[in-house]
């Protein structure tokens, strides 16, 4: 009989990777990127430039930064057959569905899909970032039987993107507020979806294959799912009292309520949702509504006085999104956009200085005899 291994349910604790991209530092109370605090990159510098950090190791110069955009403006097209598979799907298909079709398919117009080399690898990279806001966007748009949006490549890279989903140009405040929610959801250290990207590239599977298996694990809504959750029982409450109700009826029949606690953020509010609650507030006083705002406030008092818990990113990146003019099922879709350069990042990091991820389990069944 083998001897009993500890167990790590949900691998609580466990070091699986080392990394050089992120890490959260609970002691400091710091989401730390490439050595920098994340909030603090939030509050000066645009998605781009962490688009630059996740990928170069460092923050860009002004001529790199204007580079970059442009070779990413040069990829924001997708092939014509892609888009007549999304024609084909079910409008009944979960935009996570369409997306996740959409990279996978990518994969067969890479002529060096078998190459993991650096140079190889980001080059695929930036080819990705111009490509997935498009399959985002036009994969919902063709599949509700809408017709596509072509990229504006006069706006820049968040604006476009914001342009693509809504049909709209974002005013200033728009862009500044979307551009934010990019870079707070551009990277996060070791969630399901990033293990997910590395176990997958572990194998030395190529990029497009770890980005599908991560969309999939995103797609749960105790994962990247949850702002969509947030959003439509924030919608079902429709007032602040009713909201209060609503939490006060789920937490009596201990339901799981979306939004708040977060496997790493135990006793704290998570910093990037302190970030998109300022930013919910700076809307609702431009469209003289806070009807959004009071309510997620109460929301946030009741479950701290009630579980000790607090709000986690999902939980006002929602509303914003709405106040934005967003779809609330695209909500999920963005967030793999932004957290696709973090992806990108982690694979590479992982074909650079590979190890199989080949763990082990703790055997409950029994041991039968054959007569």
């Amino acid at each position: 009989m083998e001897a009993k291994e500890k167990l790590f349910p949900g691998l609580d604790g466990v070091v699986a990777a080392e990394t050089k991209i992120s890490f959260l530092d609970t002691v400091q109370s710091e989401i730390v990127i490439q050595g920098y605090d994340l909030i603090k990159l939030s509050q000066s510098k645009d998605y781009l430039d962490i688009v630059h950090l996740l990928l170069e190791e460092r923050l860009p110069e002004s001529t790199e930064k204007i580079g970059m955009e442009k070779i990413l403006k040069s990829e924001y097209d997708i092939p014509a057959e892609i888009l007549e598979i999304f024609k084909h799907l079910p409008e009944s298909t979960h935009p996570m569905d369409g997306l996740r079709t959409g990279i996978s398919a990518l994969a067969g117009y890479d002529n060096n899909l078998d190459e993991r080399s650096l140079p190889v690898n980001k080059n695929r990279s930036y080819q990705l970032l111009g490509k997935v806001p498009n399959v985002v966007a036009n994969s919902y748009r063709i599949i509700q039987k809408m017709e596509p949006i072509r990229p504006n490549k006069s706006l820049s890279y968040s604006a476009n993107f914001f342009y693509m989903i809504t049909g709209r140009e974002p005013s200033p405040l728009e862009e500044k507020i979307f551009d934010r929610s990019l870079v707070l959801y551009s990277e996060h250290e070791m969630p399901n979806s990033t293990f997910t990207a590395r176990v997958i590239a572990s194998t030395q599977s190529d990029l497009y294959g770890a980005l599908t298996g991560a969309v999939a694990s995103l797609k749960g809504n105790l994962h990247g799912g949850a702002n969509e959750a947030v959003m439509y029982m924030l919608n079902e409450a429709d007032s602040v009292s009713k909201f209060e109700q609503m939490l006060e009826t789920k937490l009596f029949k201990k339901e799981k309520i979306m939004g708040f606690g977060h496997r790493v953020y135990m006793k704290k509010m998570d910093p990037r949702a302190l970030m998109m609650k300022e930013a919910l507030k700076e809307l609702c006083d431009i469209k003289e509504d806070h009807l959004l705002f009071e309510m997620c406030e109460a929301g946030e008092r009741i479950m701290e006085r009630e579980k000790g818990i607090y709000p986690n990113l999902d939980y006002y990146a929602a509303p914003v999104y709405w106040m934005l003019g967003i779809p609330i099922p695209l909500y999920t879709p963005i967030f793999f956009s932004a957290r696709t350069v973090g992806l990108c990042a982690h694979v590479i990091e992982q074909h650079a200085n590979n190890r199989l991820f080949r763990p082990r389990v703790h055997y409950t069944g029994e041991r039968r005899v054959l007569n």
